[in-house]
């Protein structure tokens, strides 16, 4: 099939690139009449990212190539042009708010414009960039909450918005990863942001609810209220600090502790059932020993504990807490734990439920799993968020080049 790819029609491609610290994720979609196919799906363990943040760009490339490849055998399409998740503790994420004189006494696209330039004429230090401008609401005069305010009639125009940004070498190289893999970049998204869309009903987003994906390296947070962005947030730990503490406590190898997590692992030692056991492999060609599921239990709780705990001092901190009407979605591969929602529940007293993809067709069966939130949420990403404003990379030979160009577009004449 490798030697047969048709180049489909490129307008109808979807590709989302997840740049996870334990996987790097390419999933390939097509756009119908009843919405998004996927037809593709690649997986690769991803040795050159930490915490989101790319370390080693030659072996990040040659993991993303393999899933590709994987990718594009799947779906018989050859990809070109991708969007791609950004993540890490360099992600900040803040309101802001701009005024504008409305012109004619009646709201034009201009004066929209120009209240949103406003709100995101900020100083930044140079090593940062912005990713996101997201408008939340307008204020006409003194009339509050208005969505959509063209050709409404007033003096005064607030604009109010959430703007998120990024690390740009971070940036840069995630770039420059699938520029090397000969793949363009159409567009930069704050993972949360892109999960977020696959994941959350347009109900829950609009009553109060937050998105918390639990990632390899790091948790990501997403507060919604009345369907926008108030809040982001990331807390550096996730998946892989609990598969240490099992690689440690039981004295076996990364691989093995990750295995015995996946398949016998449990976050709340009063949901256990009857003592069961379980065979531990040891490191070093050891003999193999057993140990009982609540060993291993006593393990894993206090370290979900303690990321639970983070998590709710940040939604405590960010003042929306009591906004949350719908309570909490969880999603990401860390997610998968038994016991872990229930565990959620319990420290963030507000209900949970675990997040899975939604609203695509095709491989569904493939991809119903919390750790292809992002993957699949970047194909629908900008399809629904048209106020997103949502803008397209400059096709200029180096990388820096787009990374400036696209500061620049963003944040107009502040530098």
């Amino acid at each position: 099939m490798s030697g047969h790819k048709k180049p489909a029609k490129q307008s109808d491609l979807r590709v989302g690139i997840d740049f996870g610290t334990t996987k790097i994720c390419v999933v390939i979609g097509k756009m119908t009449s009843e919405g998004i196919e996927i037809i593709g799906i690649g997986k690769q363990a991803s040795l050159g990212i930490r915490k989101g943040i790319v370390v080693n760009i030659p072996s990040t490339v040659e993991a993303l190539k393999k899933a590709v490849e994987v990718a594009e055998l799947m779906s018989g399409v050859e990809i070109t042009h991708a969007k791609c998740g950004i993540a890490g503790t360099h992600i900040k994420g803040f309101n802001s708010s701009g005024v504008v004189a409305i012109k004619n006494r009646e709201v034009g696209e201009h004066d929209v414009e120009r209240a949103i330039d406003a709100a995101k004429a900020i100083a930044l230090p140079t090593d940062r960039e912005v990713l996101h401008v997201i408008s939340q609401e307008f204020t006409i005069n003194d009339h509050e909450g208005v969505k959509d305010p063209i050709g409404m009639s007033g003096v005064r125009l607030e604009s109010k918005v959430h703007i998120v940004t990024g690390d740009v070498a971070s940036a840069q190289n995630i770039i420059k990863c699938v520029n090397q893999a000969e793949i363009e970049v159409t567009d930069i998204v704050l993972e949360p942001l892109a999960s977020s869309e696959a994941v959350l009903t347009p109900d829950e987003k609009e009553l109060g609810v937050a998105l918390i994906d639990i990632g390899g390296g790091t948790t990501d947070i997403a507060i919604f209220v009345r369907g926008s962005v108030v809040h982001t947030a990331v807390v550096p730990m996730g998946g892989n600090h609990i598969t240490n503490d099992i690689a440690v406590g039981l004295r076996t190898s990364i691989q093995d502790a990750e295995k015995i997590k996946v398949t016998s692992g449990c976050a709340m030692s009063s949901m256990l059932p009857s003592e069961e056991m379980i065979e531990v492999p040891m490191v070093g060609g050891r003999k193999s020993k057993e140990i009982s599921r609540s060993v291993l239990t006593k393990i894993i709780e206090p370290r979900v504990e303690e990321i639970l705990t983070m998590v709710n001092q940040e939604l405590s901190n960010s003042g929306f807490k009591h906004l949350m009407s719908t309570g909490i979605v969880i999603t990401g591969g860390a997610s998968l734990l038994e016991g872990l929602p229930e565990l959620a529940e319990f420290i963030l007293e507000l209900p949970v439920r675990r997040g899975v993809p939604q609203g695509v067709g095709g491989l569904l069966d493939v991809v119903n799993s919390p750790m292809y939130s992002t993957a699949v949420g970047l194909l629908m990403y900008g399809n629904s968020t048209s106020s997103e404003m949502t803008f397209k990379i400059k096709d200029e030979e180096n990388v820096y080049g787009k990374v400036i160009t696209r500061m620049k577009t963003w944040l107009g004449d502040v530098f």
